[in-house]
């Protein structure tokens, strides 16, 4: 069996249809599943069967023997909130329950880390071991994650083979439901198909021009098959960037949306919401270098590629993968 948490989500569904693709059927999925929204993202995927988070823990105590793998994804993402409890407890000491149990029965272990645990990026993104210790999040849910890290690197006790992905900006299919905190490709697509224009957060920083913000982003479809890659593999542990390496702007984004759409581009300007504005990330971008020196070979899509596939195969007709 292999068990996938999170699996209701985002990246944790993609993940369930890649296993699928390869020939798993016996997997088991975990999440909350009180949403209906979320729901639909496991429809036509082939399970072994559903856990809920809560009894997620005892289930395993009980079926450890039968466990090959555990693909943890699940996690509260929200950038915004700011009660630092619900990452504690969802982010950071459910995650650790989960490694112990797999230090514990001998399971292989990839987790979700977090590309917002580099803060404002004046330390570099160089997924080294060395840094985590002195990186500054931004925001809560980067410290929640960058702290499961500084935890995880500490432990005598691991998994037989265990691998942290630091996500950069992920988009693609299956990102329906996350409302505020989806990509800003499902923001722009709706954007223009309501009014025939898309508008992008205001640069207050001098240094940046309006929409010349860079961030890494990289196509959910290159996401899992990096995990399943050091699934298979298993060959060295760590902490791991994924992102293209390439940063580019939301100018560039903005343009490939209206491309994939057929539609000439009009791109306006509001101001980044307060909320967000002092711990917003100008500039991303993963240097990769480890996870090639570890094998992956494959190339990524680029972003007009990404966009162009999502737009068309997927939003367009309000598809799945």
């Amino acid at each position: 069996m292999i068990v996938v948490t999170g699996a209701a989500g985002f990246i944790g569904s993609c993940m369930v249809n890649k296993l699928n693709n390869k020939g798993y059927r016996d997997i088991i999925v975990v999440d909350d599943f009180s949403r209906r929204d979320k729901n639909r993202n496991l429809e036509h995927k082939v399970l072994r069967d559903r856990i809920h988070r809560e009894r997620f823990m005892g289930w395993l105590e009980e079926h450890h023997v039968d466990i090959e793998y555990v693909i943890h994804l699940g996690a509260r993402t929200d950038t915004t909130e700011s009660d630092r409890e619900v990452f504690r407890v969802l982010n950071l000491d459910y995650s650790k329950g989960v490694w112990e149990a797999c230090s514990r029965h001998s399971i292989p272990l990839i987790y979700a880390s977090s590309a917002a645990t580099y803060g404002d990026g004046s330390l570099g993104y160089d997924d080294s071991h060395d840094l985590v210790e002195h990186l500054q999040p931004l925001n809560p849910y980067g410290e929640s994650k960058n702290d499961f890290d500084k935890w995880v690197l500490k432990q005598k006790e691991t998994p037989p083979f265990w691998a942290g992905i630091r996500f950069f900006n992920v988009y693609g299919p299956n990102e329906y439901h996350k409302g505020r905190m989806a990509s800003v490709i499902i923001h722009a697509f709706r954007q223009i198909r309501e009014t025939g224009r898309v508008r992008l957060f205001r640069s207050h920083r001098r240094e940046y021009r309006d929409g010349e913000q860079l961030r890494d982003f990289i196509y959910v479809k290159d996401v899992v098959d990096v995990i399943y890659y050091l699934m298979k593999q298993g060959l060295q542990p760590g902490i791991f960037n994924l992102g293209t390496g390439r940063a580019r702007t939301f100018l560039d984004l903005a343009h490939a949306v209206f491309r994939a759409m057929d539609i000439a581009p009009h791109i306006g300007f509001i101001d980044t919401p307060e909320d967000i504005r002092e711990k917003y990330q100008y500039f991303t971008e993963a240097r990769m270098e480890k996870l090639r020196c570890a094998g992956y070979e494959l190339p990524f899509y680029t972003l007009e590629e990404g966009v162009s596939e999502y737009v068309r195969g997927y939003l367009a007709r309000e598809g799945y993968y």
